[in-house]
């Protein structure tokens, strides 16, 4: 029988030193930083909505402030104030009106009636831009189902829906913006032009009855709601759909030149004049509406020579533009019109871009 075999015995000696770790090891305990990506929001959720009410709000107020001067003279000019119908009708005479205003009334004379202006554009855009992005998604969930018509269809739906909830608001900023008052420091009320369209005459209501009188008030916010309608169907559907196309031709076809280095996203200026372009072809489909409008709404402040009241229906408004100045009439203020439209509708698009991409909606 064999004697049991010894245990192996170890090697002894010194132990080498550890190596220090490779260049290659570093790098594959190196965790590398990721970049960010935006998070998926479902644009029918509650958090894609408010979202896109607060860029849209945003892009809404940056373009009305950036032509509010233009704004104020426009109106002046649409609604023949007698105070300043002597420039109507020359591109000098835009300038000469706002230098008067200035001389006048000061700085704050230019910018009469913003302060309602912002109140009703926040709302009015905010509700316009989401709801075009929910027509949109609901109309052309996808991108086959993508066409002119649809794109013109979710833009004029969406610019109706903001019209109707933020009318009462322009019909205030059009009366404050028209009052022109004779004593240089008198400062014009929103509250007092308020309580004064409320208590004038309906011309559908002339004389209602105890318990329709508030009916009466209200609807006397809505004096030139109707050719707003017919003005914001064209106006809101072509505005979007250029747009929108310009937008894809641009990404496309012009990459190589509109593209920011290394990106999908359009550089700034790409932005603003595909704005600038959509807003000059939609307000010329659209402006003959705006005159009528604006002669309709500021038809309560505007009295006869022997003091009668001016109230007419679109139809009766239109004949008597018409009548006035002929087809002309209809473009009254429309040079003055593209040079504030085309700036509002730059800034309003790449504001509400820039927007969606800092609130991660793009």
């Amino acid at each position: 029988m064999l004697p049991p075999s010894d245990p192996p015995v170890a090697a002894t000696g010194p132990r080498p030193p550890p190596q220090p770790p490779t260049a290659a090891a570093g790098k594959a305990k190196t965790t590398s930083p990721q970049p960010r990506t935006r998070p998926v929001r479902d644009k029918q959720s509650a958090d894609y909505v408010w979202r896109s009410l607060v860029a849209g709000g945003v892009a809404g107020c940056a373009a009305k402030t950036a032509v509010a001067p233009l704004d104020r003279v426009k109106i002046l000019f649409q609604t023949n104030n007698p105070h300043f119908e002597k420039y109507s009708g020359t591109f000098l005479g835009v300038f000469r009106a706002a230098r008067d205003i200035k001389g006048e009334y000061g700085l704050r004379g230019l910018f009469q009636g913003h302060s309602a202006t912002l109140l009703r554009i926040f709302p009015y855009a905010a509700i316009k831009f989401m709801a075009y992005e929910q027509l949109k998604h609901r109309i052309m969930p996808t991108k086959k189902s993508e066409t002119a018509f649809r794109n013109m269809l979710a833009g004029s739906l969406a610019g109706c829906t903001s019209v109707f909830f933020s009318y009462p608001l322009d019909l205030l900023r059009v009366r404050l913006a028209f009052e022109v008052r004779t004593a240089k420091l008198e400062a014009v009320r929103l509250g007092d032009v308020a309580a004064m369209i409320y208590a004038e005459r309906n011309p559908f209501l002339s004389n209602p009855p105890l318990a329709l009188r508030p009916l009466a008030g209200v609807m006397n916010f809505y004096r030139g709601f109707m050719p707003t309608m017919y003005g914001i169907i064209p106006y809101a559907g072509v505005s979007f759909l250029v747009y929108e196309r310009l937008k894809t031709f641009a990404k496309t076809t012009l990459g190589a030149y509109t593209l920011q280095a290394g990106t999908t996203t359009l550089s700034w200026w790409a932005y603003l004049s595909i704005g600038a372009l959509s807003g000059a072809i939609a307000q010329t489909g659209a402006y003959p509406f705006e005159v009528v409008r604006r002669n309709m709404q500021v038809a309560g402040a505007v009295r006869t020579i022997d003091g009668r009241e001016q109230r007419r229906t679109t139809a009766q408004t239109a004949r008597t533009i018409w009548a006035k100045k002929g087809w002309r009439g209809f473009f009254v203020g429309l040079s003055i019109g593209y040079m504030k439209v085309m700036p509002m509708s730059a800034v309003s698009f790449f504001t509400y871009e820039w927007m969606k991409t800092r609130l991660e909606i793009d």
